[in-house]
C-alpha cells in the first residue's frame, strides 16, 4: 500500500472504532483513550457533534476498505489578523503498520488544499513536545514551530 492507493473521505459513524484505536496507539494515547469493547458510548456522541458541525471535518484514509489515517481540520473565525480565518489541524494519525508511505502528508495537504477553499489564511497544528518524529515531519510539509502551546485539563 502507497499514498495513491488511499483515498480520503469524510468519516462515517462506523469508522470510529478504529479512529479511536489511532488516537491511542502511542504513549500519550494510551492515557487518554479507552479502547475497549462496546467502544464508550462519549465516542459516538462526540462523532455526532463534529458531524454536525460546518466548521469541523473529520476525515479518514482508507485503503482496500479499511481505515488507515484520519484527522480534523477546525475553521475558526476571528477578529486578529484581519479577520482572517484559520485552519486547525488536530488528531493526525496513521496506523502503525502503514507509516512511512506518504499517507500522512496526503492527509495534510487534503486539509490544507481544504482550508484555502474555505478561506483559510493560515493553517495550524499542536504536537506534543515529545512527539520529535512528528515535528520533523511538520517541518518537512512547510510548517514552522513559530508558537508555544500551553493547556489547562480540566
Amino acid at each position: 500500500m502507497n499514498a495513491k492507493s488511499v483515498s480520503i473521505r469524510r468519516a462515517r459513524r462506523e469508522d470510529v472504532a478504529a479512529i479511536v484505536a489511532m488516537l491511542a496507539d502511542d504513549h500519550l494515547g494510551r492515557g487518554r483513550e479507552r479502547v475497549e469493547e462496546p467502544l464508550p458510548a462519549a465516542y459516538y456522541e462526540a462523532f455526532a457533534r463534529v458531524e454536525r458541525d460546518p466548521n469541523l471535518a473529520l476525515v479518514v484514509a482508507e485503503s482496500e476498505g479499511r481505515v488507515v489515517g484520519c484527522l480534523q481540520l477546525a475553521v475558526l473565525a476571528g477578529i486578529s489578523s484581519q479577520g482572517g480565518i484559520r485552519g486547525l489541524l488536530e488528531d493526525v494519525r496513521v496506523a502503525a503498520d502503514c507509516r512511512s508511505r506518504g499517507i500522512g502528508e496526503q492527509l495534510v495537504q487534503w486539509a490544507i488544499a481544504e482550508a484555502k477553499a474555505r478561506g483559510c489564511n493560515l493553517v495550524e497544528l499542536l504536537t506534543h513536545q515529545t512527539r520529535v518524529d512528528a515535528q520533523r515531519f511538520y517541518k518537512r510539509l512547510g510548517f514552522t514551530a513559530s508558537h508555544v502551546g500551553m493547556t489547562v485539563r480540566f
